[in-house]
């Protein structure tokens, strides 16, 4: 991108984002020709974008886990009692309520629901950039937030889990506020949170818009009722003191820094990388004019601030957590761009495009070796067991059970809520000791109570295996012989009228 020239830049100090301006015709729907026009393209540009979703029958173990999850459910498990994990209950719900509908054997109807996830996110977008800056500034925002959608390793960028179902709710939560929707607001922020906890991180923009109102104390007690009501009935739905402990106070051990800093800096970093390589087009204009500019879009900056601080909160900044930051910077984005000449608007979209093409070519062609491995582990369990039999996984990799169609030997689906690995930690701090608080004891009366047909060690010499786990080496050495090997995993049958 060109420097731009001392005169310029004296210019653009001088400058300011425009205010927000009257309704547009239209803007509050889809109706009028605008949208007319522009509902179709972005439509065609999500289901492109989201290709690569149906290349594979899953993309990552989030996926898994809650394909999982929601088969429980439907076979009568309670959530935070008998399924458990450490996310908030709507997406979990979502799953289940879609294999109620089209039945559990494809993710199909969840990859389209993601597909209208995003549609619906770039619609909000576009609306606030509209109702702001303009007709070409919405359509800006709506084009590059879909571009820009799918600018991490896919399976962070192209599964149909937590993150994608989230970013509607935040966007909305931001509409709302925008057209001093306070009660409406303060529910999207409760969807948001409900989908995964750091949504809730979208309440400090829509606060600060609040305050930038004038904070009447009516309008502050709507937000808080909008936001608290879905919460409180969430909790109610489940078990309160099941909610509370799975979704807020039950994950200190996973939340702490402390074991694998430079493995996990190193994550984020590449993550870091990786999504400013997707936002090429945008940060320019970004960095170079809005930072001089009086922008008058400080609730967009916090917004992206607090956005940052959701992908650092527990310090493990897996691709994923990234796709917060997509929204505000699409926006900022299209602010940038609306004050600057229009032939850096084109290029700006056509950077993101390329780029966009780039990760299309990843997620298309890359080969998924995990996937295929927990394919031909759930192919070994099907051949030796029967279809009532329990199992269990030892692993990472909780999409195995729904590859294999057999029931899970115990509530806790990976190794990770039992040892903490499942912060990703490469050795400190994983073993017993660092579980869920009250995991063990539960765990072995699940196996006392159903033994499982076969064990599948699947540690394949990290850092929980079972030779570093006492209480399921004692559950193997009594109980169980090894019988088979897949790919470095170790399959053990149950020792007849043996109970560990």
């Amino acid at each position: 991108m060109l420097a731009p020239t001392s005169a310029s830049l004296r210019s653009v100090r001088n400058l300011r984002v425009p205010g927000p301006r009257g309704e547009h015709v239209g803007d509050g729907g889809v109706r009028g020709p605008y949208w007319v026009r522009l509902l179709p393209l972005l439509a065609a540009l999500a289901c492109v974008t989201r290709l690569p979703s149906l290349r594979w029958p899953l993309w990552n173990p989030d996926e898994g886990y809650l394909a999982v999850q929601a088969q429980m459910l439907a076979h009568g498990g309670e959530l935070y009692t008998t399924v458990v994990d450490r996310k908030p209950p709507l997406v979990p719900w979502l799953y289940a309520g879609t294999f109620a509908l089209f039945g559990d054997g494809s993710l199909l109807p969840l990859k389209v629901l993601a597909v209208a996830a995003q549609l619906l996110t770039a619609v909000l977008l576009v609306s606030l950039a509209r109702r702001r800056w303009g007709d070409g500034a919405g359509r800006t925002a709506g084009v590059l937030y879909l571009l820009i959608s799918i600018g991490l390793n896919p399976e962070d960028a192209q599964a149909a889990a937590f993150e994608v179902f989230m970013l509607p709710c935040t966007a909305a939560a931001m509409w709302c506020a925008d057209r001093r929707r306070w009660g409406a607001a303060g529910t999207a922020v409760a969807c948001a949170f409900l989908a995964k906890q750091t949504g809730g991180a979208v309440l400090l923009p829509v606060a600060w818009l609040l305050w930038r109102d004038g904070a009447a104390r009516r309008d502050a007690g709507r937000l808080a009722a909008g936001l608290g009501g879905p919460v409180l009935a969430a909790a109610l739905l489940t078990t309160p003191a099941g909610f509370v402990f799975w979704t807020v106070t039950g994950s200190g051990a996973y939340a702490s820094f402390t074991g694998s800093e430079l493995h996990v800096l190193g994550r984020g970093l590449m993550n870091a990388a990786v999504l400013a390589a997707a936002c090429a087009g945008i940060v320019g204009p970004v960095s170079r004019v809005l930072r001089i500019a009086r922008t008058g879009a400080a609730e967009l900056w916090l917004w992206l601030a607090s956005s940052v601080a959701a992908v650092l909160l527990g310090f493990h900044f897996f691709g994923h957590y990234y796709l917060q930051l997509m929204p505000p910077l699409a926006l900022l984005g299209a602010a940038a761009l609306q004050i600057l000449p229009r032939e850096r608007t084109v290029r700006a979209v056509v950077v993101s495009g390329c780029a966009c093409a780039v990760f299309l070519a990843w997620g298309l062609l890359a080969p998924r070796p995990e996937l295929a491995h927990a394919a031909r582990l759930a192919e070994t369990v099907r051949a030796r067991t029967a279809p009532d039999d329990r199992v269990l996984f030892w692993g990472m990799h909780p999409e195995a059970y729904w590859l294999a169609d057999r029931a899970p030997a115990s509530r806790f689906l990976t190794a990770g809520l039992l040892t903490n690995y499942s912060g990703g930690r490469n050795g400190p701090q994983v073993g017993e000791k660092y579980a869920v608080d009250g995991a063990w004891p539960v765990f072995r009366e699940e196996l006392r109570r159903h033994p499982p047909a076969l064990v599948v060690d699947d540690s394949r010499g990290k850092p929980f295996a079972p030779e570093r786990v006492p209480s399921l080496r004692r559950i193997l050495a009594v109980g169980y012989e090894p019988v088979a090997r897949t790919e470095g995993a170790v399959v053990y049958a149950r020792v007849p009228q043996a109970v560990p």
